[in-house]
Parts: structure tokens; sequence; C-alpha cells
């Protein structure tokens, strides 16, 4: 039997919107055109690593419980998945993309709109209404699975890899860990921490 969750602890909602605030100030450190074209790719390649972990997280545990106890959330679940994959087509392109290159600044662009529309949907109808229908001890038990599968799962975008349970959290593990030998092997940042070692 586990413990009840004190009021300290995160629940997932908590979780999802930290992320949202640590990959909105890497955007919006990446709008002001500052620093070296390495640097900007290095931005690039955190914002990525973040929004591919984060989306991952939500497919595999938020969205399932979305469908389970919103009247509307298959709706609602199939509306983000929809909008997950629009973005990754455009991060995919970005993750080539020279940072020299008007076509950077354009991809970086649209990501930037979809990924806040995106957070403004999530931060104002799906998150209050889920902790609205679900049990807290469930929405902190969720935080725990999203942190964990977030350090394991992909850092890089994989637009054909599936996006619902249980396919995408059997995959995720394996898909990670090539993900992260390539990243160590190029020396790719996927963390803010990891990009000032590197500076």
């Amino acid at each position: 039997m586990t413990n009840p969750p004190t009021t300290d602890e995160h629940d997932a909602v908590d979780i999802l919107v930290s992320d949202h605030r640590e990959i909105e100030a890497v955007l919006v450190e990446l709008a002001t055109r500052q620093g070296t074209p390495e640097h900007r790719r290095g931005l690039a390649d955190v914002v990525i690593a973040e929004l591919v972990r984060h989306s991952v997280a939500e497919e595999a545990y938020v969205y399932p419980i979305a469908r389970e106890v919103l009247p509307d959330g298959h709706e609602i679940a199939d509306r983000e998945i929809a909008e997950h994959s629009d973005a990754e087509r455009t991060m995919k392109e970005l993750e080539s993309a020279d940072p020299a290159d008007p076509r950077f600044d354009e991809l970086l662009a649209q990501l930037t709109s979809a990924i806040r529309h995106h957070v403004a949907e999530e931060e104002k109808e799906l998150f209050p209404r889920l902790r609205a229908a679900t049990a807290r001890e469930e929405l902190v038990e969720i935080a725990a699975r999203i942190t964990a599968i977030k350090k394991i799962g992909p850092t890089r975008p994989h637009p054909g890899s599936p996006e619902h349970p249980p396919a995408n959290k059997l995959l995720a593990p394996g898909i990670g860990l090539v993900d992260r030998l390539r990243d160590a092997l190029s020396g790719r940042p996927t963390s803010m921490d990891e990009l000032r070692d590197k500076g």
C-alpha cells in the first residue's frame, strides 16, 4: 500500500506546466536571435529534446486519462496528439536546419506559434478539467511516471512512431536509448545544463 501524497508533492499538471515554462524560456531566448550560430543550434536542440520528452509523457499518461475521465476526452486527446504530430514534423525539419539559413528562423517561428497555442489550450482547458475529474493521488502517481519516462524516452522527433498506449510506452525506452547514444556521440545538448556545460 502506498502512502497518501502530501500537499507538497507535485502532481502531473505541476510537472507539465513546469515543462511549459522551461520550453517558453528557451523559445524566448531563441527569438532574440542573439548568440553564435552554434549557440542557437544548441538552444534549438534543447527545445526539441524538451518538447519530445514532454510529448511522449503526455501521450503515454495524460491523454489516456483524459479519455477515461472527460466526456469529450477522446476528442481532446485526438486533437492534442494531432498537434504533437504537426509540431514533430516541424521539429524534424528544424533539427537539420542550419541556424545561419533563413529557413531556421521560419521553422522556429512556426514551431513557437504552434507550441504557444498548444500550451494555452492545455493550461486553460485540459489541465483544469483533469484536476477537477481526477483524484489528486492519481495525478501525483502519474507525475512519478511522467518523470520516469522523460528520463528514458526519446530526445529526437520520430514522426512515424506510435502515439497511443501500449505501443508508445513499450517503444519509448528503446527509441530513447538510441537517441541518447546519438546525442552523446554527437555532443548534442538535450538540456540547458548540458548546453551551459558545453559553452
